[in-house]
């Protein structure tokens, strides 16, 4: 038999080797994914990142708790604000402060 002939053979039994593995794992894929869909890995995926960054978060949270009250202190008054500026404001609109006489006339 020819060394060519023999390569030929050599590299026909690797490539139905490979064939024989690429099929095994697509077969594998298919049971994998009939058994759990794509939509639960996905969700399964984004909830473990979930947890791992609201746990960083608490960690840090833990060890800064001045900064942390701070911010919600913060929110609140921002969430707040318009009530706050009612209160300590004026009940006059900005336009009744100024002296008529002194204003420039409009449309000139």
């Amino acid at each position: 038999m020819s060394s060519a002939k023999r390569k030929m053979i050599e590299d026909r039994a690797l490539r139905d080797a490979a064939f024989a593995l690429v099929k095994a794992d697509v077969a594998h894929l298919r049971n994998d994914l009939t058994a759990r869909g794509i939509g639960q890995r996905f969700v399964d995926r984004i909830s473990g990142g979930a947890s791992d960054v609201l746990d960083e978060a608490v960690d840090v949270a833990e060890s800064h708790r001045g900064v942390v009250l701070t911010l919600v202190a913060a929110i609140m008054l921002w969430l707040t604000r318009n009530p706050l500026l009612a209160l300590f404001g004026d009940d006059e609109d900005d336009e009744d402060d100024e002296d008529p006489e002194t204003a420039e006339p409009e449309g000139d």
